[in-house]
């Protein structure tokens, strides 16, 4: 991803992030990031002399210091409030902290200033609810992924594809697509596994180009893309799509803080504001989750890089390897087993189990089902969770 690439701002705020982790092998980093070391020292050092506005171009003002008055502190609250409509005391509070102001006023005494000024309706006061849920131990263990439906601009349809790391809710993807078509879906993924690295895991709803595949073992081309990288597949419970709760939260909070205020010319307008939105949710606005640090303090790019040729599945000697025929099956003996279309031309294997006659189907080193052989002619395989 070159710095010329959508906002060179934001590439260099996450440059930042990532080279300053512990242990982060920075010449790695700039191979990720597609510049030269030298390019990546000068902005270190700038970071470190002036923050955030030392990566700024040498023709913009130098950040100057916040005053200490408490009459220019209310200013600051009010305009950050004007800036961000939905931010609420607390997150205000911490992003002044985050930005150097000092004496900062207390989360308290930022609600007070707002009430003040009319900022905060009545109505809406006490409403919000913390969300609890499990969280992965670590970054790149799970990633969660879904569109936000659709949103209309004045010359069509946006339809925003996210992706979130479950430990950190660090967004990896919030891209504007024209469609919610497999192809669109792999070339989005290709660039941030290209980028980030690859995960452990991912998990996704039932709807396609992800699921509702009823055929076979119920995957799709793209899951079958995914499996082939490694990368274990899971899906939502269908009508529970808490199982999705940080990525729905995030369109929650995307709708909120964004998309209710603004309409978008073109898919090209609304890339833009996502860019600079995924850069302010990122490594600017607290959140309660996460004890109101920013994603970007607890994600970390993933050791496992993306391969530009597909690996072959491999398999252990003593298991039973099969090519799915163009029918979608296989021929085991004189039985004729569906596996589905997405794997078609692909190579499987069946490996024993410690059950007699019931056998593991894997995919690469990924088990995706099982079928048991002593079962009547008629049964056919089922799926299993990766």
């Amino acid at each position: 991803m070159p710095w010329n690439t959508r906002d060179t701002m934001s590439l260099r705020l996450e440059f930042i992030a990532f080279a300053t982790q512990p242990d982060c092998n920075r010449r790695e980093l700039c191979r990720r990031f597609h510049i030269s070391p030298q390019t990546a020292y000068k902005w270190l050092a700038r970071h470190a002399q002036e923050g955030a506005e030392g990566l700024q171009d040498r023709s913009r003002r130098p950040q100057q210091t916040p005053s200490r008055t408490p009459a220019e502190i209310e200013k600051r609250v009010v305009q950050l409030r004007e800036q961000h409509p939905a931010w609420g005391g607390r997150k205000i509070s911490r992003r002044l902290a985050d930005l150097g102001l000092a004496d900062t006023p207390a989360p308290s005494t930022v609600t007070s200033i707002l009430h003040r000024h009319g900022l905060i309706a009545e109505s809406s006061a006490g409403q919000h609810k913390a969300w609890q849920r499990f969280e992965h131990a670590g970054p790149n263990e799970l990633l969660q992924m879904d569109f936000k439906g659709y949103v209309r601009n004045e010359h069509g349809l946006c339809h925003p594809l996210t992706l979130l790391d479950d430990h950190s809710r660090y967004v990896l993807c919030l891209d504007a697509c024209d469609d919610e078509r497999r192809t669109t879906v792999q070339q989005c993924l290709t660039a941030v596994f290209r980028h980030y690295g690859l995960p452990r895991r991912m998990t996704m709803d039932n709807g396609p180009p992800w699921g509702g595949d009823e055929d076979g073992l119920g995957y799709t081309r793209l899951t079958v893309w995914l499996l082939r990288l490694g990368i274990r597949v899971s899906h939502s419970r269908p009508y529970h799509p808490q199982t999705q709760g940080k990525d729905e939260r995030f369109h929650l909070t995307l709708k909120s803080e964004l998309l209710q205020y603004r309409r978008f010319a073109d898919n090209t307008e609304a890339q833009r504001a996502f860019d600079r939105y995924r850069t302010l949710y990122n490594h600017e606005r607290p959140h309660e989750a996460l004890g109101m640090a920013v994603p970007a303090t607890r994600y970390q790019l993933s050791p496992v890089p993306f391969p530009e040729d597909l690996p072959e599945p491999q398999y252990l000697p003593q298991d039973r390897v099969y090519k799915v025929d163009s029918s979608a099956r296989i021929m085991i003996g004189h039985r004729r087993v569906k596996i589905g279309k997405a794997f078609i031309g692909q190579r499987i294997a069946l490996r024993e189990t410690q059950h007699d006659g019931v056998y593991a189907i894997w995919f690469g080193p990924i088990r995706i089902g099982e079928i048991d052989l002593s079962a009547p002619e008629g049964a056919q395989a089922s799926s299993t969770p990766s």
